[in-house]
């Protein structure tokens, strides 16, 4: 089972799709983006929702609207992501199982109550360093990383795919 949810990787790749081949933000509505990834438009409004209560987007009015990043490309880490998406999430519940071990009697003996327990602590260490590394990742960096690793012209061709869909979404 995936600890973070399907909707934290449609999120990060609206966000990196909404950076062009120079770093550039570029608007897209929940439609293109739905459309881009083959995703439901519903489920794609409710993480655009979110993004938008968490500062990542904005909306834009008019005709031609849709989202735009609230921040700069770099300024949105990978963890803003997760956390506008899933929450803060801890990956480790610790039940105290070391003091209610049935080899202790009434008396627990107060070494195996004292300070954190050993594999909470790992455990915390873990997430602090996954945390770390989600939070050193920005969508500029990613969308360069989509760029350089495309054929040469894939962001022509993904302009061209956002700007003839946008034109026919209004067409209809």
């Amino acid at each position: 089972m995936a600890f973070y949810s399907s909707g934290v990787e449609y999120g990060i790749h609206c966000l990196v799709n909404m950076v062009d081949e120079d770093g550039a933000p570029r608007e897209m509505s929940v439609r293109k983006a739905a459309n881009l990834q083959g995703v439901p438009y519903d489920y794609l409004g409710k993480i655009f929702t979110k993004f938008s209560k968490a500062g990542l987007v904005e909306s834009s009015e008019g005709r031609k609207g849709g989202y735009k990043l609230a921040k700069s490309p770099a300024d949105i880490s990978v963890l803003d992501i997760v956390i506008a998406i899933d929450g803060e999430k801890s990956i480790f519940d610790c039940k105290e199982i070391r003091q209610r071990m049935n080899i202790f009697t009434d008396d627990v003996p107060k070494w195996a109550c004292e300070g954190m327990c050993g594999i909470h602590a790992l455990m915390r260490k873990a997430q602090n360093q996954m945390q770390q590394v989600l939070a050193e990742q920005s969508i500029l960096m990613l969308s360069k990383q989509m760029y350089a690793k495309a054929h040469t012209t894939y962001a022509l061709e993904i302009k061209d795919w956002i700007g003839s869909t946008r034109n026919s979404e209004h067409k209809a």
